[in-house]
């Protein structure tokens, strides 16, 4: 497996993690995408490699917690992945994202609000959406039909963000298209935060890299916010948000410098001196950014916990979901 290439960020040039989803019965080698072009350039090529390879199922686990009080049968449901890649600590992905919804979580907790509250904090995201796929396909038809929404946080703090609202309409015309109905109601109450704090906001694409996948994938509308990873800022970015033009959203994504020291860690010296002249940062994390997406998010659950009469009933789903024998898929811890 070569990396893709697609930027010159080192997440999308040097060796990586490929992620294959289901174990497979022979060895599998990645390559920098440099070195996949070497390959498949040079005619007649016999490569001879040695592996010490390990192939091993591994457990993790979905935190999730619901709320005492709201209608059962109208959950809104709000999650970010617990998981880092293995590189490193991953303070903003998805440390910011988890923390957000937690705090909106502990606040909440006391609200006797009209609809119920779910909250997930899920597994092994970083290889594939593992634990809310899990999840999702573990549903009954009756409890998959139960819940009216899904809002996904995941990256919300990165050190040269953007404001990104996912692109629930498809407004941008870009990518994979809208989401379920009911996904633009979603943005508009994103949006309309976004406006009353005078902050533009960008439309990001629902390109199924984070755990709104398997929801959208089923017909639960969902939304979110994104501030960005491996993509770099444009000069048109910097008029709307400041920072550094030609720097990635998030300089660390996926690395070790997504940590609470990103220039012990590796992170390019002169670029985070650059960007703390211009932000306040705490590690890998814009504070103004994070401060200002937490209120997003709890605007965003608040708003739906009272009133999802916005949100269209959709149709029931084609085939009933059930349960693997001996397997809890919800694990509520009440509040």
């Amino acid at each position: 497996m070569m990396n893709q290439g697609n930027t010159d960020t080192p997440d999308r040039q040097e060796l990586f993690l490929g992620t294959l989803g289901d174990p497979v019965g022979i060895p599998v080698i990645a390559v920098s995408y440099p070195q996949g072009v070497a390959f498949a350039g040079t005619a007649g090529l016999t490569v001879t490699i040695t592996t010490d390879t390990v192939a091993e199922v591994r457990q993790t686990e979905n935190v999730i917690a619901e709320s005492r009080y709201g209608n059962a049968d109208n959950v809104v449901m709000t999650g970010a992945h617990l998981d880092s890649v293995p590189a490193g600590p991953g303070i903003n992905d998805n440390g910011t994202g988890s923390a957000g919804i937690l705090e909106t979580a502990l606040q909440a907790r006391n609200l006797k609000t009209k609809n119920k509250l779910r909250f997930a904090w899920w597994g092994a995201e970083e290889a594939n959406l593992v634990g809310s796929t899990f999840y999702v396909n573990s549903l009954s038809e009756a409890d998959h039909a139960k819940i009216k929404l899904y809002l996904n946080f995941d990256m919300i703090g990165s050190p040269n963000y953007t404001f990104g609202v996912y692109d629930g309409d498809d407004s941008a015309a870009t990518g994979a298209g809208p989401g379920p109905a009911g996904s633009a109601q979603i943005e508009q109450v994103f949006l309309k935060f976004f406006a009353a704090r005078k902050q533009a906001t960008a439309a990001s694409d629902f390109t199924g890299r984070s755990d709104y996948g398997p929801f959208i994938g089923t017909g639960i509308p969902a939304g979110g916010l994104f501030t960005g990873a491996e993509v770099e800022k444009t000069a048109d970015d910097v008029t709307k948000w400041g920072g550094i033009a030609g720097v990635a959203y998030d300089p660390c994504y996926h690395q070790a410098c997504d940590s609470f020291t990103p220039e012990r860690d590796g992170a390019d010296k002169a670029v985070y001196a650059q960007l703390r002249k211009k932000y306040k940062l705490v590690g890998n994390v814009n504070t103004f950014a994070l401060d200002t997406n937490a209120d997003a998010v709890a605007t965003a659950v608040a708003t739906f916990a009272q009133d999802i009469s916005s949100i269209p009933p959709r149709p029931a789903a084609a085939a009933a979901r059930s349960a693997p024998a001996a397997v809890d898929v919800h694990g509520h811890a009440h509040f």
